[in-house]
């Protein structure tokens, strides 16, 4: 498969596939695609799979796209501005990102829930108590909310990041929460009670803005019914 993303801060994938090659992607994020892709929905994996999908954010079956009788070409365009990455899923090169986060991969890759280990990251860590883990083997795309900064963190070393900020971690990362020191800086520091801190080895990538952020920021402007 080759592909090419194009178009930011409104990206879109464009995948070409060799005769018999697929993608899976969640239901709704096929934007246009040549005569010879055909569709078929699936589970991908089983009822538990299934599960896993709808408590990280995604829905429950998948839909997988299929070049029949030669080169097909597909394409999926992000939901919001920002960016679509690929990352090259494989043992030792597992993700975990931020839910709804993903947008399509090859069929090798597999897509599962990512419980945080402490419950008080998934409370009040910004990304909620479940994220999406990418394991397995092959290329897989995901978008992020903005602009997206990367970050390599060594054995150890930390990084406080707002809340939502998180698109992506390697799964080498931890995650837990911190709270705002001071109480004047809790109520009139404007930038919430807790923050979430991630802890090396790994790679991070952060997103500049995250959707509800955004949407806190245009509401203040949208008047209120009577």
């Amino acid at each position: 498969m080759k592909y090419s993303i194009e178009g930011e801060p409104l990206p879109v994938v464009v995948c070409n596939l060799e005769g018999g090659e697929s993608l899976i992607t969640e239901g709704g994020a096929m934007s246009w695609m040549t005569p010879n892709m055909k569709m078929e929905t699936t589970s991908n994996g089983g009822v538990g799979k299934m599960l896993g999908r709808a408590f990280s954010g995604e829905k429950m079956f998948q839909n997988r796209y299929t070049a029949a009788g030669g080169e097909g070409m597909i394409a999926f365009a992000s939901s919001f501005p920002g960016s679509i990455r690929a990352f090259e899923i494989g043992p030792g090169q597992e993700i975990v990102a931020q839910k709804s986060a993903f947008l399509a991969a090859e069929e090798g890759v597999e897509l599962s829930v990512f419980f945080q280990k402490k419950v008080g990251s998934g409370f009040f860590g910004g990304e909620g108590f479940i994220m999406q883990r990418l394991s397995g083997n092959g290329l897989a795309f995901l978008e992020f909310d903005g602009h997206v900064m990367e970050y390599d963190l060594e054995a150890g070393e930390k990084m406080v990041i707002d809340t939502g900020y998180l698109a992506a971690m390697s799964s080498s990362c931890s995650i837990d929460i911190q709270t705002v020191p001071g109480v004047k800086n809790m109520l009139f520091g404007g930038e919430g009670l807790f923050n979430t801190v991630l802890t090396g080895p790994g790679h991070v990538w952060l997103q500049t803005m995250p959707v509800p952020q955004l949407a806190g920021v245009l509401g203040r402007y949208i008047p209120s019914g009577n």
